[in-house]
């Protein structure tokens, strides 16, 4: 049986969180009757046990663990993000999981080598300088010639490299498994320990799993050489936050966080104040690119689900199992 022919589910409401995305998408709806719904207060002309599919929020003070039992007969949930850490516990098997893999990988892999430059050559500090007026020369280590190793070669860890690529870098790829990957060797994640001592940056990009909880953890951090700098623009439990803010409190380390854990960071955390950190506010993906890609993602997905395909980037396949 081919996969048009095969049983689908039929996907006749679907609400999104914005009207910005309503009226964006509205074109592409087709025989889908979209639905304005926010996750937090009741949906527009619908109700929840009517819809079937929705957009989860991009960002605000939604909890999908509140909001995704409401919806008793869902049968996709899209996601604006590429990590889904956590939604399949939150959904049976029979409920299929769409993220937005590749919406990001752009923003979150400028962000990646933006946070290394600022940091390699000191911009944070003289940010900081600049605010008091006061000139300080120093000579910092640089991009150019470090030895990087990339940890997660997944869309987002593949951008990362390409435009690592200028910068006379040698770069070093991590994955799950050792294997032989479209750009190179990647090494087992089994192997971090080993390879640590032999660069000078880290970059984290892996999804968070149970199997990379903790990932770079205090063996690793321990492994990296005298004034090394770990990027983090993954999710923030992917690395030992204790271990990493006695290696940065102690002066041994820099680090160049997007994502922390616990986040946000609370007040009087010492990683605020801690030197040769710097820390954006989980951004590494919202860019001006992201409004664009998101619609354009959706958009191919209602066409999808207008022909009778199964929608893209299915981390769960749901009713769309063969």
């Amino acid at each position: 049986m081919s996969e048009t022919s095969a049983l689908r589910p039929t996907i006749e409401n679907f609400a999104v969180p914005s009207q910005e995305l309503l009226d964006a998408l509205a074109p592409a709806a087709g025989a889908v009757n979209l639905w304005l719904w926010d996750c937090e207060h009741d949906p527009e002309g619908i109700g929840v046990d009517d819809i079937d599919a929705f957009v989860l929020p991009y960002q605000g003070n939604v909890d999908p663990r509140e909001c995704i039992p409401r919806v008793r007969n869902l049968s996709l949930l899209q996601t604006q993000t590429t990590g889904y850490d956590g939604l399949l516990d939150l959904v049976d098997d029979g409920v299929a999981v769409a993220t937005a893999a590749g919406v990001h990988a752009a923003a979150t892999a400028e962000l990646a080598v933006g946070l290394a430059l600022a940091s390699l050559r000191g911009i944070d500090d003289a940010a900081r300088n600049q605010r008091d007026q006061t000139w300080i020369q120093h000579c910092y280590p640089g991009l150019a010639d470090r030895r990087v190793l990339l940890v997660g070669v997944g869309q987002i860890g593949t951008e990362i490299l390409r435009r690592l690529e200028p910068f006379d870098v040698t770069v070093t790829q991590v994955g799950r498994t050792a294997r032989q990957g479209a750009h190179g060797r990647v090494h087992a994640s089994s192997e971090l320990v080993d390879l640590a001592p032999h660069h000078d940056v880290v970059i984290v990009i892996t999804p968070l799993t149970e199997g990379t909880r903790g990932l770079i953890s205090r063996a690793v951090l321990a492994a990296l050489p005298e004034g090394a700098l770990v990027v983090n623009v993954a999710r923030g439990p992917v690395v030992d936050t204790i271990a990493l803010t006695h290696e940065v409190l102690s002066g041994r380390l820099r680090a160049a966080l997007d994502v922390v854990d616990p986040e946000p960071l609370p007040a009087g955390h010492p990683l605020w104040d801690a030197p040769g950190v710097l820390i954006t506010p989980h951004q590494g993906g919202n860019s001006g690119a992201f409004q664009p890609r998101i619609v354009a993602l959706l958009r191919r997905q209602l066409g999808l689900l207008n022909s009778g395909q199964k929608p893209e980037n299915l981390v769960q396949q749901g009713g769309w199992q063969a």
